[in-house]
């Protein structure tokens, strides 16, 4: 029988990474790699299976991932990313909680199939996302209803995308995409008509950053706040404030590996100044007791 590894001891719960994996990767051309290469200024490696696992293992983390690139192909397609994650998640049982799974909300009931599959059968599912800027769909389009409803029955969060994205940035037109999906005013419509939902907005909200935080404060059922995407260093004076005051119970980490590495990340983190209280809910309590609604009970995994 395959011994499995176990993470020693856990230092973070990362809400948002990708695939640091060629069969994952979110660049999926020669030339998108070499765009975000100029763009993000990382040169992209790609890992192995096990050499990603080993990755979050050595920073202490458990993670969530997400494709993201799925919500642009054809069900049939996604269906094997999807069951790609669920062999990781069986093999690295230690360091993946699960996937935000990206199905474009067009595909309708054949969507809503696989969405179910993931969440039911497959035990990868640990809710949906949608990345609206790619699809050219704001969150609050009624194509996503749907999705949402299902999510709010079986008790898991969306995650929704707010902010300036990286996403077609720097390409003439910015391929097709316009940042206004990603308004954060979309996420408080969607707040608003689902109460039962729970939802995470991800990402710091730049250029509108205290949109967000009246959002945040407005609206309960956005139960976590996701700071994915950026350096700490680089918040607006107003985000940073919040992070200390009103919201250090909904801030919550996440890393966008491969484009940012954990050691990196935790030392600025660390030199923000942030008491150890503060960094604690970062870190792993907020997303703890947002996951335990939604089934996952890590309580025994959590620092003393």
């Amino acid at each position: 029988m395959k011994k499995l590894k176990k993470l020693k001891k856990l230092r973070a719960i990362d809400i948002h990474s990708h695939f640091g994996t060629k069969k994952g990767s979110l660049w999926r051309t020669p030339e998108e790699e070499q765009h975000a290469q100029e763009t993000y200024k990382y040169k992209i490696v790609h890992h192995t299976e096990k050499q990603q696992a080993q990755v979050m293992r050595d920073a202490g983390v458990k993670v969530i991932l997400d494709f993201s690139f799925t919500m642009a192909m054809p069900i049939d397609a996604v269906k094997e990313y999807h069951d790609y994650a669920a062999e990781l998640m069986r093999n690295d049982p230690d360091v993946y909680l699960g996937i935000w799974v990206a199905i474009n909300p067009e595909t309708g009931l054949a969507g809503l199939r696989e969405l179910e599959r993931c969440i039911r059968d497959l035990k990868v599912g640990v809710g949906f996302t949608s990345m609206s800027m790619a699809m050219r769909l704001p969150p609050s389009d009624k194509a996503f209803y749907p999705f949402y409803d299902l999510c709010a029955e079986a008790k898991k969060p969306v995650h929704l995308m707010v902010g300036y994205t990286g996403w077609g940035a720097g390409f003439r037109g910015g391929l097709g995409c316009t940042l206004d999906p990603c308004h954060p005013r979309h996420v408080d419509e969607v707040a608003a008509k689902f109460p039962h939902l729970d939802i995470i907005a991800a990402r710091p909200a730049w250029p509108w950053q205290t949109e967000m935080i009246a959002i945040l404060m407005h609206k309960a059922n956005i139960v976590g706040y996701d700071l994915h995407g950026w350096s700490p260093k680089y918040f607006a004076p107003d985000l940073k404030w919040e992070i200390a005051h009103r919201l250090q119970d909904r801030i919550i980490f996440g890393a966008d590996y491969p484009m940012f590495t954990y050691d990196k990340l935790y030392r600025d983190w660390e030199a923000e100044g942030y008491s150890k209280e503060v960094l604690d809910k970062l870190y792993y309590k907020n997303a703890a007791r947002i996951l335990k609604k939604a089934g996952y009970d890590l309580s025994q995994e959590l620092p003393e």
